[in-house]
């Protein structure tokens, strides 16, 4: 391995581990490992299923990292993840099937659009809450066909590109949900990590993966989901959301860019 090559690795690495915090406190943790991967000299296609896959063992990690948060949410977990699970085979398949220029144009939008229901999650809640009867268990929770749509369409687009995937699925979540912020952040990391790892497995039969930088992110964002997990976890809810929006809106920028 010669020297250029270990400093691409390590760039790969810092990158990965960066990624690997950020998609655990907040989203969006891909617009650093997909552009660098770019700039490094991979094509389009194989540095999104590359990241995708390296990053998947981030989500997972963030996860573990939130599993006192999601006590009590098995039952969200488990329905919620199936449309995640479904979303994100379909997203694999979109990306492999479809030129890039066919999403590219709706991301800035789709990401714009969490980051407003974000700004306005606590009142629209209020509203929600205001025209049903408040539930007094998960077991009882009711919320119809729109959250289940909801996170279905954020797989598709995750399994396709993912970039301020978490951003967007914690704006629905918060929407649909009458819970704490933390219990949703650690739900976001569950569902994320669900349609990347289904993405992933298409990607591994279907298409070109560079393999090297695949397993330098998962390494390193498995580490920065421990630590960007422990980070989320102690920060307020109002800072939480300030955080999840910055993100989503350097997100779009990024991608305007």
């Amino acid at each position: 391995m010669t020297d250029d090559a270990d400093m691409q690795y390590l760039a790969i690495a810092v990158v990965g581990f960066m990624a690997g915090a950020i998609n655990a406190a907040a989203g969006s943790g891909s617009l650093l490992t997909f552009p660098t991967l770019l700039a490094l000299g991979y094509s389009p296609l194989v540095a999104n299923v590359s990241n995708s896959v390296g990053l998947t063992f981030g989500n997972v990690s963030a996860s573990f990292g939130y599993r006192r948060e999601l006590s009590g949410q098995r039952r969200r977990a488990l329905g919620l993840g199936l449309c995640s699970l479904v979303g994100g085979v379909g997203g694999a398949i979109l990306l492999l099937a479809l030129p890039h220029q066919v999403f590219r144009l709706i991301v800035p939008a789709l990401v714009v659009f969490a980051v407003v229901l974000l700004l306005f999650q606590p009142r629209l809640a209020k509203l929600r809450a205001a025209r049903q009867q408040r539930r007094e268990s998960a077991q009882e929770e009711r919320h119809g066909p729109l959250l289940p749509a909801a996170v279905l369409a954020t797989a598709v687009y995750g399994g396709y590109f993912g970039a301020a995937q978490g951003v967007i699925l914690i704006a629905a979540l918060g929407v649909f949900i009458d819970d704490t912020l933390q219990r949703l952040n650690g739900l976001k990391n569950v569902l994320a990590a669900t349609a990347n790892g289904a993405a992933s497995i298409v990607f591994i039969i279907r298409a070109p993966i560079a393999w090297e930088a695949a397993l330098v992110i998962a390494a390193a964002s498995i580490l920065g989901g421990q630590l960007g997990a422990g980070i989320g976890r102690r920060l307020p809810p109002a800072v939480l959301r300030w955080v999840v929006i910055v993100g989503g809106l350097a997100a779009v920028a990024k991608l305007l860019l």
